[in-house]
């Protein structure tokens, strides 16, 4: 039926969000790669062991979008800390490093996973 919203389990909403985040932050870093061989006339400079499905750049915008536009200051610092650094700190680490109380904390990380699944159409 057109037009009925589908309930969802927002667990699994943000299980998914953070696994696209994950992945977000290593295919930013192949395109990158790739754009950096394409320049130096070297795009075999690796074997490949699966093709790119043209995916990967679209992405990595659609991503990068919903990260710039859709979270306020607070929201996109605790993201960046929390899931696109290159540690892989706790949830205490994050907030005691952002200066926040933890109820605070886990209700920006709600709202933010909440923006980025909305923004990037997941829910």
């Amino acid at each position: 039926m057109r037009g009925e919203q589908v309930p969802f389990n927002e667990r699994e909403i943000q299980k998914l969000v953070i696994a696209e985040l994950k992945v977000y932050k290593v295919l930013k870093i192949q395109l990158a790669n790739l754009e950096e061989r394409e320049r130096a006339g070297m795009s075999d400079l690796f074997p490949t062991i699966r093709e790119s499905d043209g995916k990967t750049n679209l992405k990595v915008m659609q991503i990068a979008r919903a990260l710039e536009e859709s979270l306020d200051s607070l929201e996109k610092e605790l993201i960046e800390k929390k899931y696109l650094s290159s540690s892989d700190p706790t949830d205490l680490e994050v907030y005691l490093d952002l200066g926040i109380k933890k109820a605070k904390y886990y209700a920006k990380k709600k709202e933010a996973l909440n923006c980025i699944a909305t923004a990037l159409g997941i829910i």
